[in-house]
């Protein structure tokens, strides 16, 4: 059988740099046409070509330019969306001009989500990175520019993500580490995961596993070998399965906890367009440990899982309990049980799982016994 490799497209980053340079090409150069410009990623090192849909000078050194995201293979509800820069060019004196970096001037617009504590745009520093290098290249001596990114339709997109659990608000995050938007909920991105995950199995013992970026950047943080780490997006299930096919003697879940939580009951493909059952796992664990019934139907109405963690721990300060420990610890320890189980009705192999849950402050909540035996021993 031929494995078709899925189509991979840019992330956002991307899109905002190339709407930028057309703008700043339209004003630096008179041109009010730009099909395409060419931008280089940094993270890998190779230039795109990406098309933009319309630039035009729309005030005395001013220009728009809008182009669209194209994601690739992958289930990402930003394709397609338009990516605005507004760029504004000024001419200065040259002690103005300290550093080359103050020629720059990035702001977050309409649509780009803005950080909850503290208030700065959701533009994280592979976009910052990105967007410097590039522009810098196209300015002169004496040139100032400030670039506005917009979203138009970010704010309405953002509140069918997770980026709220994560502090982020009214708006999408420029978030990345890469120029490239690998397929992750694409089906064959899951055998490309494995083929990954076998080379993996063949250096290391024990395997981690994490679903996003978010769980990828904290276990470096960590000081776990990032060769050791496998991301898994949502394909929980079969990579389970097929850690214990290849012989890997144990495996750390390490993840964001709404999303890890879904293990506990049995849900291993976490995408929540097949299953969400988070504010139902939660409170079933709330009542299993003898909350009381008007707490637990609180739980059950949270919005989100960040919203009843919050609440329990709310809870723990006013009544000087310890719930959040009891409770994230018996859905820990469910979640390593549950694991083990499906890599060896998969495989027949019994390896043991521990988990780690992190939340939305990137701050650990819990490790469960084992989770936490893996973690002292691998970092």
């Amino acid at each position: 059988m031929t494995k078709t490799q899925p189509r991979s497209g840019y992330t956002l980053p991307v899109f905002a740099c190339a709407a930028a340079l057309a703008a700043l090409r339209c004003l630096r150069r008179g041109i009010q046409s730009v099909d395409s410009v060419s931008v280089d990623l940094l993270e890998p090192i190779i230039t795109a070509s990406v098309p933009i849909e319309q630039v035009s000078v729309i005030k005395t050194d001013t220009a728009l330019a809008v182009t669209r995201s194209d994601p690739g293979d992958n289930l990402d509800l930003t394709r397609h969306t338009p990516v605005w820069a507004m760029v504004e060019l000024r001419r200065v004196s040259e002690g103005e001009i300290e550093e080359a970096q103050e020629q720059i001037l990035i702001v977050g617009g309409e649509g780009i989500g803005h950080h909850k504590t503290g208030g700065g745009a959701a533009i994280y520093d592979y976009a910052q990175r990105l967007l410097r290098v590039n522009l810098s290249r196209e300015l002169q001596t004496g040139e100032k520019i400030t670039v506005t990114l917009i979203l138009p339709s970010g704010r309405q997109l953002a509140t069918r993500t997770s980026n709220e659990a994560f502090g982020v608000v009214e708006g999408l995050s420029l978030l990345g580490t890469t120029g490239i938007s690998q397929p992750l909920s694409a089906p064959g991105q899951l055998e490309i995961y494995r083929e990954q995950l076998q080379q993996k199995a063949q250096l290391f013992d024990c395997l981690v596993f994490c679903i996003g970026e978010n769980g990828l950047d904290l276990a470096r943080q960590l000081g776990i070998d990032p060769q050791r780490l496998v991301k898994t997006a949502n394909w929980l299930g079969p990579l389970l399965a097929e850690a214990g096919c290849q012989g890997v003697k144990s495996i750390l879940l390490f993840g964001y906890h709404g999303k890890l939580m879904k293990l506990a009951a049995g849900i291993f493909h976490t995408h929540h367009h097949l299953a969400d059952g988070r504010r139902e796992i939660l409170t079933a664990f709330c009542a299993r440990a003898g909350m009381p019934s008007d707490v637990c139907s609180s739980i059950f109405e949270a919005a989100t899982a960040e919203d009843a963690l919050e609440q329990l721990r709310v809870f723990d300060a006013e009544n000087d309990s310890n719930w959040v420990d009891r409770i994230y610890g018996d859905i820990a320890q469910q979640i390593d049980l549950r694991s083990s189980d499906c890599v060896f009705t998969h495989s027949g192999q019994r390896v043991p799982v521990g988990s780690v849950m992190f939340g939305r402050d990137r701050k650990i909540i819990v490790k469960s016994e084992l989770g936490d035996t893996f973690l002292t021993q691998i970092c």
